[in-house]
């Protein structure tokens, strides 16, 4: 078990696997929508940004359960306000991903659409990396550990 002066690497390593799971999702969609040229990708755009909108479901619900961001406020209170901003953006987030989810819903749309449901999922990534990053710099400072996020 790691001091309360460092870092558990369980927990670091835990972190760093989540990351890099969320950036594969991101970067899937992203490929699916640069594809988008028929049914087929419409299909693999839904379906990963459904994948998408259930991985950060289950990742927002470990988070609001406990878990290194309550650990960083164990370690470090004034911490507090940090960590509720960024648990604050969890229905934001899911919300702004639905709407996307719902927006490629039907079976056919133009290709107008399509590219406006591309900008605003760059939108969401968007808001999404600096939720990411707000939640990295509680943590970095909870644990006094750099991520290596930069």
């Amino acid at each position: 078990m790691a001091s309360i002066d460092r870092a558990d690497p369980v927990i670091m390593g835990h972190i760093l696997a989540q990351h890099r799971e969320l950036h594969a999702l991101v970067a899937a969609v992203r490929h699916a929508f640069a594809a988008q040229t028929g049914l087929g990708d419409a299909a693999a755009i839904r379906a990963g940004l459904a994948t998408l909108h259930e991985h950060l479901r289950a990742h927002f619900h470990q988070e609001e359960e406990g878990g290194y961001l309550e650990e960083s406020i164990a370690r470090m209170p004034r911490l507090s306000a940090a960590t509720q901003a960024v648990l604050d953006d969890h229905p934001r987030l899911l919300e702004e991903l639905a709407r996307l989810m719902e927006a490629v819903s039907a079976a056919e749309m133009p290709a107008a659409a399509w590219d406006r449901a591309d900008r605003d999922y760059e939108q969401f990534v968007e808001h999404l990396m600096e939720h990411e990053r707000n939640e990295n710099a509680v943590v970095q400072e909870g644990y006094n550990e750099d991520l290596g996020f930069g």
